[in-house]
């Protein structure tokens, strides 16, 4: 059966998590340890547990510096999970419950392999979006997508940063096909974008093995888009690109 999707405000979340019996997980986010990144670690953890999430992954570009200072300083009640946004040969990748940094500019194959030797998860972010790095762009022939599928635990099936609902809808289709479990994130990079998205699980969560069997089981996918944070999302995305023409980045592949 497909995900079921619906919206709703991060507050009414508290509705489903106030038990104990459910996690509310924001699965990818980034605080000021990315270089697009405009949240404080501790400001981050703060602001999640305000909105009524249970779990934060926080997934900066190629660090786990902010991840790490998050986890120092959460407030009771908020789980900390240690990830990145790890940039690969074809695109980026997600590890979760990690120790140490993942190298940027490996293959797919050798990002997942890292990430699984630390015992963490390996999520496959916005896979078909053109206007960033995408691993599952260049993957057109079924036995490139079923070789990718090979390399994931799960896929981001709402990205909040995603602008074209079709690559939502092709990473749905393309987890779907693979039986690959699905996750809504929000992606945010400043503090209106958090608790736009979020997986809710059932259960407590409190390693990888947990929330592998969690996204493999009973889950709703919960999305809340304003018109107005897609638009201070869109234009924050062409200040951040503005920032990586300053300083020298090459323009991603389209």
């Amino acid at each position: 059966m497909a995900p079921r999707q619906r919206r709703a405000h991060p507050l009414s979340w508290r509705q489903v998590v106030t038990d104990g019996s459910r996690s509310s997980l924001e699965l990818h986010c980034h605080s000021s340890a990315s270089f697009d990144g405009h949240i404080d670690p501790s400001r981050l953890a703060q602001l999640a547990l305000e909105r009524r999430l249970t779990h934060l992954a926080i997934t900066d570009h190629d660090t786990i510096e902010g991840a790490l200072l998050a986890r120092e300083s959460a407030p009771q009640g908020l789980f900390v999970i240690v990830g990145q946004e790890a940039r690969t040969t074809e695109g980026d990748m997600i590890g979760l419950f990690l120790r140490e940094p993942i190298a940027s500019g490996l293959t797919p194959a050798d990002t997942s392999r890292r990430i699984r030797e630390q015992d963490g998860l390996v999520g496959l972010p916005h896979p078909f979006d053109v206007s960033r790095p995408s691993v599952g762009l260049g993957a057109v022939r079924p036995e490139q997508l079923a070789w990718l599928a090979r390399l994931a635990d799960y896929v981001e099936i709402h990205n909040g940063r995603v602008r074209d609902p079709q690559a939502n809808s092709r990473a749905a289709d393309f987890a779907r096909a693979y039986d690959l479990p699905g996750a809504a994130v929000s992606d945010a990079h400043t503090d209106q974008e958090l608790g736009t998205a979020a997986t809710v699980l059932d259960g407590p969560i409190h390693t990888a093995e947990d929330l592998l069997r969690g996204l493999g089981g009973n889950r709703s996918l919960l999305v809340r888009e304003p018109m107005q944070e897609l638009r201070a999302g869109t234009v924050q995305q062409l200040l951040d690109r503005l920032r990586r023409r300053d300083r020298g980045e090459p323009r991603k592949r389209r």
